[in-house]
């Protein structure tokens, strides 16, 4: 086994990776290992029972009492510490009763029952039944747990056959990690479990002659040609080939060497003594030249010198062919790296090998919804951090595809395409243009193609959650759009949000392309219990269609991206984003089973920046954009209220609190100013900032029109004029970045207050700057920030303990100004380490060869799981999404 912890039961069902339940422990009077038995959690509570009875029943009537219903986490917690007093609960500390409450994520109760969902590690789930008349207590699985929670919403357990989706069965074969901390490391586990599998003998090693065989790009054959038909001929190729570059200089450019034929006994002999005798890269060229004409010291006309010349294969005769590397070091590193690892396989050398062969060409990026542009469209409805993610992404990732096609001794231009929907109406943007150049790329394109049904384009704008009507029909003109643009099939699929990796999941089951998914943020996490209750926001949302495309995108993907390990599996207390998908249930729909494992190597943790040409510190004096600051003054502190800028600020000296978002309810803004306006100390100390919403028209989304009214009751409640600033959305990013940096010069503060924030890309931004940050403890900033030392952690429903902590650290400032240095300095020092571009683009360049590598020789495509989603698209997706209404009247005209 690759990896080993003590995971108990997954879902209820005993976990098949340790055998018959039992763990080794060292034994302690003889040091020899003893088999010890794992404890079921309905075990555990039976025993908290024996030995905690008037404790665990006070505690469980409490819970019923509540009467039916569900419980959250803290619920449970503020029932216990109600039912216990203090001192007692201290002698209850790290007992198996206290962690079967504090691991409980739910509690469903239907009296005299109340069923448990107890997680003790991210990824590791159980779930119980307790009796609190007979206190008895049962073992349920997860279908028994669901079927137990719909009667929340039927009343009574459905009789007839209903719908379980399992993915499990499909992946019982597939290896997996089981460390926690494992969950995001895919690649390393896949590379470490594979390579010990593949290429455990000389004959298994097939696959990887195959696979380089078959490298082509429009019919250009790169690494190897058909002269090498067996390891052996591989190995003897390289091996001479070795021999060959030893002879010439480092710097020697492969297009010097490629076809020349080699001379055993002549020029290499001589070669090797021009090296010895201090000559120049030049004149040993000259002495390359020499062996291409048959002619060498020694030889006249022929005779006895041109009679002991043996010719030797060039390196096309010898069977290699371009990509191997652009000068005679790289294409000697690149062979020295595929013998080793042809005689002795070994993880990290596949994989440092496999990004160094050339594999990526076309990338197609999949994000239909909203406004995407590259100005003019940042507070535009369903417009966000998305556009600002894909557009630093591709000059990333242009930057590296061009380094390493230079590397590689290739002349090919690399294209990435970034397809998004067209829109007619596009309302002073470039949103209405079919084909629009990324600025700072060269060979970058937004690729825009519009919706359309039978009556013709569909001109307006439409919500993110009602596009799924449209998207199969958008998948088939993409395709032949993209056809026509590259003139060959995209290496790489990339998706993005739930409507981008349907689409990015068609297309590549269509092309046979490996496939990347980046969810930026599943809405089912965002909105609580939207799967249980999911007909109450049905009309609104259709989530029925959402999350059954999520479903299907996140199983068919080669490979999953996230931000963060919080994305994938949460942390101790709160769930994953990816994990909250491993079972649930849509009653009247279907149950989820098993929808996801985030113990699947296909995810990986890739973590974004900022771009480093806007972002920069407060402190680079030279860089700063002074000109624009009487344009940010101007925004901050004018005396006039307009359409940009509404409230205006007393005390124009305090430091500010500041923040910017999409003005909807999971952003909640609202609740900063909430937070703020309760908080009479806070106001005397700073001023509050935020930027969001248009004042100067009425929006289209009904969750923003009622956030914006929620603004303007909240500021009238709490008579916030004088103390608060409300700036329309700013679309010009350089100004942003500078205004982050004026902000800092004020020695403020970034506030970021979301109920739950998938990565925080504003979080990033500000970071970069300097900007002393708390953010949201739901979700990726809880793992950018390393509380109290790069910024400061807030539990956005607890606003009281929130706007205490930034109380605290603005007197702590007022009392020691390098306060302000330190945390800024630390937030500085923590994006450095992890969250750059670069870092980025080289990893997600890397992932694409190795997953296209395993997808090409192991069963790593999972048809069997494919067939299974093409069923559950066909027969329950395309069903739903005919549900969804199309645009109004009016909105369509004639193609």
């Amino acid at each position: 086994m690759e990896d080993s912890e003590d995971h108990g039961v997954r879902q209820g069902t005993h976990d098949p990776r340790l055998p018959a339940q039992f763990r080794k422990t060292m034994g302690e009077a003889t040091g020899e290992r003893a088999l010890t038995r794992l404890h079921s959690m309905r075990e555990r509570i039976c025993d908290s029972l024996s030995a905690h009875t008037n404790e665990l029943v006070a505690v469980v009537s409490r819970l019923v009492n509540q009467g039916k219903g569900m419980l959250q986490p803290h619920q449970i917690i503020a029932e216990y510490n109600a039912a216990i007093p203090e001192g007692e609960r201290e002698k209850l500390k790290d007992t198996a009763f206290e962690d079967v409450l504090r691991g409980a994520q739910e509690a469903i109760v239907i009296p005299p029952w109340i069923a448990l969902a107890i997680r003790p590690r991210p990824g590791i789930w159980e779930y119980v039944r307790i009796n609190v008349s007979q206190l008895g207590v049962e073992e349920l699985s997860v279908p028994e747990y669901l079927q137990f929670k719909e009667q929340l919403v039927d009343g009574s357990t459905q009789n007839n056959f209903v719908l379980e989706l399992d993915f499990e069965p499909f992946n019982a074969s597939f290896p997996r990690p089981s460390l926690s901390k494992s969950i995001g490391n895919g690649v390393q586990f896949l590379n470490r479990h594979l390579s010990s599998k593949l290429f455990h003998d000389k004959e298994s090693m097939y696959p990887l002659l195959n696979f380089l065989r078959a490298h082509n790009y429009k019919g250009m054959t790169m690494m190897l040609n058909d002269r090498i038909r067996s390891l052996d001929a591989l190995q003897g190729a390289l091996r001479k080939a070795e021999k060959h570059l030893a002879g010439i200089p480092a710097d020697t450019p492969y297009s010097e060497f490629h076809h020349r034929r080699f001379w055993q006994g002549g020029c290499l002999d001589d070669v090797s003594k021009e090296m010895s005798d201090g000559y120049t890269a030049a004149a040993v060229r000259q002495g390359l030249k020499r062996a291409e004409t048959g002619f060498s010291p020694g030889s006249s006309t022929g005779g006895e010198g041109a009679a002991r010349q043996r010719p030797q294969e060039g390196f096309q005769e010898l069977g290699l062919e371009k990509g191997w590397g652009d000068c005679a070091q790289r294409v000697h590193e690149t062979i020295h790296l595929l013998l080793d690892l042809l005689e002795a396989p070994e993880p990290s050398a596949l994989e440092k090998f496999l990004g160094t062969i050339p594999m990526v060409f076309n990338v197609v990026i999949l994000s239909p919804h909203g406004y995407f542009a590259q100005a003019n469209v940042l507070g535009y409805p369903d417009t966000g951090g998305q556009v600002v993610y894909i557009l630093d992404q591709v000059r990333a990732m242009e930057n590296e595809m061009l380094l390493r096609i230079k590397q590689q001794g290739l002349n090919i231009t690399p294209r990435i395409l970034i397809v998004t929907r067209l829109l007619p109406d596009a309302h002073g943007t470039t949103c209405g243009q079919r084909l629009e150049k990324v600025l700072g790329t060269e060979h970058t394109h937004i690729l825009r193609v519009p919706f359309r049904t039978e009556n013709g384009t569909v001109r307006k704008w439409i919500s993110r959650f009602e596009v799924w009507p449209y998207l199969e029909t958008y998948t088939d003109d993409v395709a032949h759009e993209i056809a026509g643009e590259l003139q060959a099939t995209p290496d790489l699929i990339i998706g993005n949000y739930s409507d981008g990796n349907l689409v990015a999941c068609l297309l590549a089951h269509k092309l046979g392309v490996t496939h990347c998914t980046i969810a930026h943020a599943l809405e089912k996490t965002k909105y609580p219990n939207s799967d249980l209750y999911w007909k109450k926001f049905e009309d609104h949302y259709h989530f029925s269609c959402q999350f059954t495309a999520d479903l299907i995108a996140m199983n068919h993907a080669d490979f999953i991206i996230t931000s963060t390990f919080q994305e994938i599996a949460g942390n101790k207390e709160t769930v994953g984003q990816y994990e909250s998908h491993m079972a649930f249930t849509m009653p009247g729909l279907y149950r989820v089973v098993h929808g996801i494992d985030v113990f699947d190597p296909k995810f990986n943790i890739v973590s974004p920046g900022a771009d480093m040409s806007i972002y920069f510190p407060f402190t680079e004096s030279q860089k700063r954009l002074t000109s624009l600051h009487s344009e940010i003054e101007e925004l901050l502190f004018s005396d006039v209220e307009n359409t940009e800028h509404k409230f205006v600020l007393k005390d124009k000296k305090k430091p500010i609190i500041f923040s910017m978002a999409r003005l909807d309810h999971v952003k909640n803004l609202t609740g900063l100013v909430e937070l703020y306006g309760r908080n009479p100390r806070l106001q005397e100390l700073v001023n509050l900032v935020v930027v969001c919403g248009d004042h100067g028209k009425e929006s289209k989304d009904k969750e923003e029109q009622a956030e914006f009214k929620k603004m303007f009751d909240l500021i009238e409640q709490y008579n916030l004029n004088g103390h608060i600033r409300w700036i329309s959305a700013q679309m010009n990013r350089v100004r942003n970045g500078e205004l982050y940096r004026y902000i800092c010069d004020m020695r403020g503060a970034f506030v970021q207050p979301a109920l739950y924030e998938a990565f925080g890309l504003t979080v990033i931004e500000a970071m970069t700057c300097g900007l002393p940050t708390f953010a949201t403890a739901y979700g990726g900033p809880a793992e950018i920030i390393v509380h109290g030392v790069s910024g400061y952690h807030i539990d956005p429903y607890q606003n009281d303990k929130a706007s205490a902590l930034l109380v605290e650290f603005f007197e702590k400032c007022q009392e020691d100004p390098n306060h302000w240095i330190k945390i800024s300095q630390g937030g500085l020092q923590r994006i450095e380490e992890k969250y750059t571009w670069k870092l980025y683009s080289e990893r997600l360049m890397t992932l694409s060869g190795v997953y296209g590598f395993w997808k090409y020789v192991t069963n790593l495509d999972r048809r069997e799981t494919r067939r299974y989603l093409e069923m559950l698209y066909a027969l329950k997706y395309r069903k739903m999404a005919t549900t969804v209404p199309l645009a109004i009247e009016g909105e369509a005209s004639t193609k």
